[in-house]
């Protein structure tokens, strides 16, 4: 399927945008307004982007029924303060009942049965549940349209972290699964980090040989998979042909046909026997 986003509505790109670009961790907002009264809304268009300065951005997206404007933006606007609260599972039913779309001046603290905290630098309060709040100062608002659909960049600039040291393992890091976060899917889906939590080695900083230096028939298997390829390419040097012999006459290997290499590698590459994999289909 090939889209042009000219020609489809933009309830239908919406779907398809937020179904592909999944999952989406999620920015519990706490704003005030001029008067003070509070608002707790979630957004999943959101994200770090600097550590120096520290900075976050979220967009509240105009309603694409009826282009309306949501009251974070309407608060950031008028007090440029936000607090950005992470989201964890414990928290998940409570957050959702909070994007309901009460009238403005209904406290979602309240609706949805969460703490209010003070802040320590800015005005709006944290979530007492939320394992890590971020206050935050509104450096910029960047509009990126006037129709129903269009997002408003909140940038943020993080002047205050609170992290519950529950969530802490013995090295005073956060640990990514007692922090148990949540993030967004499509529709009506999320997910939970640490039920589909998987662990991939960063590159060598030694410079990895690239998939490029195995041999072809390796490259184009229907055995190996990218991801086969991947950790095969991640090794700072090709065995040699003496080590590919000698490793041939240990294991008293017969000569194996291309697809029998291939299996056999990717048994060793399951058990992260990876040079292993590499002697069996260099040979």
């Amino acid at each position: 399927m090939t889209i042009n986003p000219q020609e489809v509505s933009t309830a239908q790109l919406h779907g398809i945008m937020l179904g592909a670009v999944q999952p989406r961790p999620i920015a519990f907002a706490s704003t005030v307004d001029a008067n003070g009264n509070v608002n707790l809304s979630p957004y999943s268009f959101f994200n770090v982007f600097s550590a120096n300065p520290p900075v976050m951005i979220f967009s509240p997206a105009r309603r694409v029924r009826n282009n309306t404007i949501k009251h974070t933006l309407i608060n950031a606007r008028e007090t440029s303060e936000v607090v950005i609260n992470v989201v964890n599972y414990d928290i998940v039913q409570q957050m959702s009942l909070s994007s309901t779309e009460y009238d403005a001046g209904v406290d979602e603290f309240v609706k949805a049965g969460l703490t209010p905290v003070d802040s320590v630098k800015i005005k709006p309060p944290r979530v007492a549940e939320s394992p890590v709040q971020f206050e935050c100062k509104v450096k910029e608002i960047v509009e990126l349209g006037q129709e129903g659909g269009a997002g408003n960049l909140i940038i943020c600039e993080v002047v205050m972290v609170h992290v519950n040291d529950e969530i802490l393992d013995t090295n005073g890091k956060i640990d990514p699964i007692k922090i148990d976060t949540v993030a967004r899917m499509g529709g009506n889906w999320y997910c939970r980090s640490k039920d589909a939590m998987f662990e991939v080695p960063k590159p060598l900083a030694t410079l990895g040989v690239g998939v490029d230096a195995l041999p072809d028939h390796a490259i184009n298997s229907d055995i190996l998979t990218g991801n086969d390829l991947g950790k095969l390419g991640n090794v700072e040097a090709v065995p040699s042909r003496e080590e590919v012999i000698a490793f041939a006459k240990a294991e008293q290997l017969p000569v194996l046909k291309i697809k029998e290499k291939h299996s056999r590698a990717k048994e060793l590459i399951l058990k992260g026997e990876i040079l292993e994999a590499w002697k069996i289909l260099l040979l």
